[in-house]
């Protein structure tokens, strides 16, 4: 796969012409990719944010809410195709939000800005089910499932967990991880 960087290069060598494999390329359907999950707060946000992030990577916009790029990284001839991502991308998260919260983010016009304030606002580690989630995985067991319902269960009781503590990338990550995984 090129990278975006690359794939900047490439437009501009192709004289701003748009190319398929370009970031800003807008496919014909921007709603072709399906997120069942609605944001609702705290208590769903892990899963919402894991969905979309794996949705706007497969549009290749992931760069929208990271801040990577900016309108200003691109030269004057794309500012119109990066608009257009923009509202796919600001389109995206609102609809997947649910009505009650979409007050506070329906005049934005800024997806990262937007990525933001929601993660201060929801992404909050509820200790309570990851306590609940701790003890379920060590309480589960076989008993007259079968085998694979079994590992359906555990694996779901994993996921989950997963959303809520994504594992840590750095060292201060996973000194916050561990202090979190104490169960008070």
């Amino acid at each position: 796969m090129v990278s975006e960087r690359g794939d900047l290069h490439m437009l501009l060598r192709n004289g701003g012409k748009q190319n398929r494999s370009h970031t800003s390329f807008v496919r014909s359907s921007p709603s072709s990719v399906l997120i069942l999950v609605q944001l609702k707060g705290s208590e769903n946000y892990g899963l919402w944010r894991r969905s979309m992030r794996i949705a706007l990577q497969a549009k290749r916009k992931l760069w929208f809410v990271t801040g990577k790029y900016t309108k200003a990284s691109f030269p004057i001839a794309l500012h119109e195709e990066w608009e257009i991502c923009n509202a796919i991308v600001l389109s995206l998260i609102m609809n997947t939000i649910s009505p009650d919260l979409l007050s506070g983010i329906v005049y934005a016009s800024n997806p990262q800005a937007v990525w933001e304030d929601l993660r201060e606002r929801f992404d909050k580690v509820n200790h309570m089910r990851i306590y609940q989630l701790h003890r379920e995985i060590t309480i589960i067991s076989l008993g007259t499932d079968y085998v694979f319902t079994y590992s359906t269960k555990l694996k779901e009781l994993w996921g989950e967990f997963d959303a809520i503590m994504p594992p840590p990338n750095s060292v201060k990550d996973h000194v916050d991880h561990l202090i979190q995984q104490r169960l008070f």
